[in-house]
């Protein structure tokens, strides 16, 4: 069937090939990762988080994640990694000037670079759009780009002076295999710190034993003093045979009279009212005074 009224069939037209694998738009792909959020899809907007895989997310987004892990929200499994709002740096961003945002042109009379980004590198001045890698720094959250880390090197950082190492660098939006190398670096950075919590919760154990069985330890050794009428003379013999006089101890809940201390002055007891100096006789107290008008 077909084929009549003199027509000429094409190769293309009569063997069927395999199907083209459809080519993802490179802009809308650079588009997705450095103008919205990797978990909401919405626009980036501050304040700007990057995790520990260097993908960008909107605060609010991941504090609503945070609240709410349920199934059903989209995109979970890009935040399985994180546990905590500490898991993620607040990202200190240097806007570009040449950013117009909602006051650009809207008529589409014009011509629209859709390559212009919001934010820029604060050192070489590149646009943070895609084309060019950039990096943010865990002590700080400052964003620079890579060449400008490459170029100026220094151990401080160009924003505001806090120390870094090159550990602390975190490349943003990376390829596959650096986003595997970061998962790996994520991965044992995790683990020291797990590890060094337990060891600090087995040494405040051992701080804490310690000091109860020195106590115990001392009351075995002691000698058993008794409080209720035990002469002075009472002696134990030492490790070198020399005897040692035990003074009586006070019992608990009797009271010593400030007025019976040998080693107090005179006139330090005269201050207390238990001295002889500040009792008076019957003739010197006064009688009762009211001081009712009405009583004559």
């Amino acid at each position: 069937m077909g084929c009549d009224g003199g027509t000429i069939p094409k190769r293309h037209e009569l063997v069927k090939g395999p199907k083209k694998v459809e080519k993802v738009d490179k802009n809308a792909e650079l588009a997705a990762k450095w103008k919205y959020c990797a978990l909401s899809q919405e626009k980036l907007r501050r304040p700007i988080v990057a995790c520990e895989l260097g993908r960008l997310y909107n605060k609010d987004a991941v504090i609503e994640y945070l609240l709410d892990k349920s199934a059903e929200r989209p995109n979970v499994e890009i935040a399985a990694h994180i546990r905590g709002i500490k898991d993620v740096k607040e990202l200190n961003l240097t806007d570009n000037p040449a950013w117009e945002g909602d006051r650009r042109n809207a008529k589409g009379d014009c011509y629209e670079d859709m390559h212009r980004a919001m934010f820029i590198c604060p050192v070489v001045g590149l646009e943070m759009n895609g084309k060019h890698k950039f990096c943010y720094l865990q002590t700080c959250g400052c964003v620079f780009s890579e060449r400008a880390l490459r170029e100026v090197k220094t151990e401080i950082c160009h924003k505001c002076g806090d120390p870094f190492r090159d550990e602390d660098i975190v490349v943003l939006n990376g390829s596959k295999e650096e986003q595997e190398q970061l998962q790996k670096t994520m991965e044992e950075r995790r683990a020291k710190a797990k590890a060094g919590k337990k060891s600090k919760k087995n040494k405040g154990l051992e701080t804490v034993s310690k000091p109860v069985e020195s106590e115990a330890s001392s009351e075995s050794t002691s000698t058993p003093v008794n409080g209720g009428g035990s002469s002075s003379g009472d002696s134990a013999p030492g490790p070198s045979g020399s005897s040692k006089t035990v003074k009586p101890v006070a019992a608990v809940g009797s009271k010593r009279s400030i007025q019976n201390m040998e080693g107090k002055s005179e006139a330090y007891k005269s201050i207390f009212t238990t001295h002889s100096s500040a009792k008076r006789s019957k003739d010197q107290i006064s009688n009762w005074v009211t001081h009712t008008p009405y009583h004559f």
